[in-house]
Parts: C-alpha cells; sequence; structure tokens
C-alpha cells in the first residue's frame, strides 16, 4: 500500500545478559500507515520496548528486517526520533528553547533564525511559549514531556517513538498529556509508533493496537480503535475487555489446566 510508512517484517530480536542471550521478540510483523497512531500493547517482558529500538536502531535484528519507506532501516537517524518516560532527558543547563534548538542543531536539520523559529513553532503547540526561556529544574514532570515532545516534533521526523512516555506520571497529569498528545496529532497528523502496558491509554491513544504475547513477544491481535470504549452492541463487551481477554487467556487456561 502507498501509505505505509514503516514495514517490520519476521523481526526477531536478541540481546544479551550477564547470564543469558535473552529472545525479546519472535518473527514479529507489522506495518505503520503514514498518521497512524500506532500502538504496541503486551505485558513486562514481551519486547515492545525492544521493538521500539529496533526501529530507531539501537537494536539489530537477529532475523528479519524494518523498512522505513521502502528502504531498509540500517543505520539511525533524524527521521525516527524517540521520546522515553524518564523526565530527565533534558540537557539541565539550557533553556526549554535552548533544548528544542539544540536537537535541530546537533542533527543539522536547521540552523540559526530558521532553528530558533521552528523551536518556538512547536513550543507553542505544547502550550509551553511563557516557559521557553525555564531551565529543567523549574519545571514538573508533565511540562518537561512536553518539551522533550516539543522536541521530537521541531525535527519532524518521519516518525515519533515514544516508550511509555506518560508512565512515571500521576494519573490526572497523565490522562491530561494523553489528550495533549490527541489535540497535537489532530493539528499536525503525525505518524507516531507508542509503547504502552496500559490498555486504557491504548484504548486512548492509538487508532490501531498490536496485541504482543508474553516473552518472547510474538503477534497476538491487531485491533481498531477510535478512542472510545464504549460497549459492542454484539457481544457487550467494551475494547479493553476484549484487549484483557486476550491478553490474559493463556494465564487462565494454564491456571485451569494446573
Amino acid at each position: 500500500m502507498d501509505d505505509v510508512l514503516l514495514d517490520v517484517r519476521g523481526v526477531t530480536l536478541q540481546y544479551k545478559t550477564q547470564e543469558h542471550l535473552v529472545t525479546a521478540t519472535f518473527r514479529v510483523d507489522f506495518q505503520v500507515h503514514r498518521s497512524d497512531r500506532f500502538v504496541l500493547l503486551g505485558p513486562s517482558g514481551c519486547g515492545k520496548s525492544t521493538l521500539l529500538k529496533a526501529v530507531g536502531w539501537y537494536l539489530r535484528p537477529v532475523e528479519g528486517e524494518i523498512r522505513l519507506k521502502g528502504r531498509v532501516v540500517d543505520r539511525a537517524g533524524p527521521d525516527r526520533v524517540m521520546v522515553f518516560q524518564e523526565f530527565d532527558q533534558l540537557l539541565p543547563w539550557k533553556t526549554v528553547k535552548e533544548n528544542v534548538v539544540f536537537a535541530l542543531k546537533a542533527s543539522r536539520r536547521l540552523a540559526g533564525r530558521e532553528a530558533v523559529d521552528r523551536a518556538m513553532h512547536y513550543i507553542e503547540k505544547v502550550n509551553l511559549t511563557s516557559f521557553a526561556d525555564s531551565y529543567p529544574h523549574t519545571l514538573s514532570g508533565g511540562m518537561k514531556q512536553r518539551v522533550a515532545i516539543a522536541r521530537g516534533m521541531a525535527m519532524e521526523p518521519d516518525i515519533l517513538l515514544m516508550d511509555e512516555p506518560f508512565a512515571a506520571l500521576d494519573a490526572l497529569t497523565r490522562r491530561k498529556m494523553q489528550d495533549e498528545l490527541l489535540q497535537l496529532w489532530e493539528g499536525t497528523r503525525f505518524t507516531v509508533l507508542f509503547v504502552t502496558h496500559s490498555i486504557p491509554e491504548a484504548v486512548t491513544i492509538g487508532n490501531r493496537i498490536l496485541l504482543l504475547s508474553p516473552h518472547p513477544g510474538q503477534v497476538k491481535a491487531e485491533l481498531n480503535s477510535n478512542g472510545q470504549d464504549e460497549p459492542d452492541p454484539t457481544t457487550g463487551k467494551t475494547l479493553s475487555r476484549r484487549i484483557h481477554e486476550m491478553l490474559f487467556e493463556d494465564e487462565v487456561e494454564e491456571a485451569i489446566g494446573g
């Protein structure tokens, strides 16, 4: 399809610990289309964050391939930008504006006045214009994450990679950040690959959700979401309930069988 932006084909990922070679995912396939809010969802240890790192080329597949815009991903690049969950991803000695400008200059995307203008454009998008000259230590956790998102969006990547970016926030701030991310998306229709282990967050954020089985992660199902969680008129089940049953049916069957 012409609108396929990211194509993950049969990807197996492994990493080493001090004692073992761990297989994180096994022959995973999925496609992300342009303007998708594509969510990788699954329990801890299913390889969803590892998949995100492979797309960013922090980790190489041992099997399969990853294609972006039809070309095999074989290096890191500014066409894929990662937003992590940690608040300390900003340079503490630089202001909000300087953090965003620095990313643009370091990647050689823009320089000089153009870099400043673009930085301020995206800082305005995340409603932090009045804090442009503030330092990270003066910001709340949610505000720091908004700066990180502005920095990522200012790079105008082909795909924004978000690794549980709201997991460390309190419940109210987390919900607010989810709503703000959706509002940002409505304005620019950027493509995002989002990792979470929260079913409600996946249903809220994603228009497409890929369910991964427990370790090693394999594709269990792919579902569409419209951001609503109303009961299905046929089954009476909400999307959250269906996802919960699919993710944990193996554990239930093992318990019954045991």
